[in-house]
């Protein structure tokens, strides 16, 4: 088989952990064959972040505190991993090259005061490329020829889009299958720094948080690869939050819309465009627990050969939003209201998560994210506020909460389910929406609510009971 295996960062930021991964690969090697995906190791790219944030605030002495902490890390993590002298050796070499150019990379950007969307994605690329030489070194280590890549070594060509870039997949395709077939040819395990990618410039792109998942679709795709596997910490796709609902069961299988939907709606495990590459392709994935290998985890394919008999297959939640509740007579029956409202949304870069309009038309309730709530209502009272919007009232400290599935479509009475078991909890619902694929219903209540709507909907539809 043609596999492409993606490790999350808490899953090779120790020792134990980055050998763990090398003994696994190298075992999955001898039937197979493998390109390995690895995001930063744990707290790296936060760090990454954290040294942007310094240098803009002209604090050159944190910012290079914190090149001394991920070198330090890195450091230490090679000498502890790495029993062989000589690959060890070559091991830190290259490091220290990384870690000079990253101390030359903040001199400049010191000296130039300012940190640009293209300066900040070939800063933060750096966490990729560390742990990629470091799990590329730990297999090596125990006898088995590995090399790591970055996503522009390999081959990934995207658009210019910094920090929210796409791939070019024509000419992506061509470059990656040329590169990786080549290594397969010499029994050669890559190893590649996901996240990132390089336009048709040349300059690092990267793909956004979470962006290793996309990464691995990517390559996937253009490999034609029997499966993909996410692994990270935990055993796959629940039926809700574990840390809310105790009973919450792992979902053995979800299609690719279902898992979407789980994506867009706060599920931790994908990045919500991991499914592109896919689709097309109809490559299956798998999201498994790096640490438990005999789980299975959650397979997620185009059509999902198990019968779940539950109208909903989770419940997933997002906390901290702000709901707006935008008002105005002159909106009913006026032509391009809503697109006003979203195109003045939209270029202020803020998206908007659930939509809500009146019959009458006389008023539209968004509801965003609370770190873009100030920016939204500021943009709205600035450039429509007395022409066609009388009133705007903000609810801030809200909850998404998004029953999930297939079973969904076509089933009469879900929504009423839903209503009888939150109102026996006495929670308030501000704000309630459909999917036109009716796959998805959401509803939003208040932070102090979350909990208890979870668990009471998660009961209702005897969700600790599916498969």
């Amino acid at each position: 088989m043609k596999l492409v295996l993606k490790y999350g960062g808490t899953s090779i930021s120790n020792t134990k952990d980055i050998q763990s991964v090398a003994k696994h690969v190298i075992s999955l090697s001898k039937k197979n064959q493998l390109v390995i995906v690895c995001s930063a190791t744990s707290g790296t790219t936060d760090d990454l972040i954290e040294i942007s944030e310094s240098i803009k605030k002209e604090n050159k002495s944190k910012a290079e505190q914190l090149a001394s902490k991920i070198t330090n890390r890195h450091k230490q993590l090679a000498k502890q991993t790495i029993k062989k002298s000589e690959i060890q050796k070559k091991l830190l070499i290259k490091l220290n090259d990384d870690f000079k150019e990253l101390v030359a990379l903040i001199d400049g950007l010191v000296l130039l005061g300012e940190v640009t969307s293209r300066s900040m994605d070939y800063l933060i690329s750096f966490g990729e490329r560390f742990s990629g030489k470091l799990l590329a070194a730990a297999i090596n280590d125990l006898g088995k020829k590995s090399i790591p890549l970055t996503g522009k070594e390999v081959g990934i060509v995207t658009d210019s889009n910094f920090s929210e870039s796409k791939p070019l997949m024509d000419t992506t395709r061509l470059r990656v299958s040329k590169s990786i077939d080549g290594l397969f040819s010499k029994k050669t395990i890559p190893v590649v720094g996901g996240f990132s990618g390089a336009d048709q410039h040349g300059h690092t792109t990267t793909f956004g948080r979470g962006g290793s998942d996309y990464s691995a679709t990517i390559i996937g795709s253009c490999l034609k690869a029997d499966e993909i596997w996410l692994m990270s910490d935990v055993d796959g796709l629940m039926t809700a939050d574990p840390k809310i609902v105790k009973n919450a069961k792992l979902l053995k299988e979800v299609s690719y819309t279902e898992a979407i939907e789980m994506a867009l709606f706060g599920a931790k495990q994908i990045h919500p465009r991991t499914f592109e590459p896919l689709l097309a392709k109809k490559i299956p994935m798998k999201i498994r627990n790096s640490s438990n290998a005999k789980n299975e985890g959650t397979l997620v394919t185009s059509s999902p050969s198990v019968s779940v008999k539950n109208t909903v297959k989770c419940v997933s939640n997002i906390r901290n939003n702000g709901l707006i509740d935008i008002q105005g007579g002159s909106m009913i029956g006026t032509p391009g209201t809503a697109a006003k409202i979203f195109a003045t949304l939209a270029k202020a870069g803020i998206n908007v998560m659930m939509i809500s309009q009146n019959p009458s038309e006389s008023s539209i309730t968004i509801v965003v994210k609370n770190s873009d709530l100030n920016k939204a209502v500021s943009v709205l009272e600035m450039d429509l506020l007395g022409k066609i919007i009388k009133k705007l009232e903000v609810t801030t400290g809200v909850s998404i909460i998004a029953l999930i599935g297939s079973g969904m479509r076509g089933t009469i009475g879900v929504a009423s389910k839903v209503f009888a078991a939150i109102e026996k909890n006495k929670v308030n619902v501000s704000m309630i929406t459909q999917g036109s694929s009716e796959l998805n219903l959401a509803l939003v209540v208040k932070n102090s609510d979350t909990n208890t709507a979870v668990r009471a909907i998660h009961d209702a539809f005897t969700l600790d009971k599916i498969n």
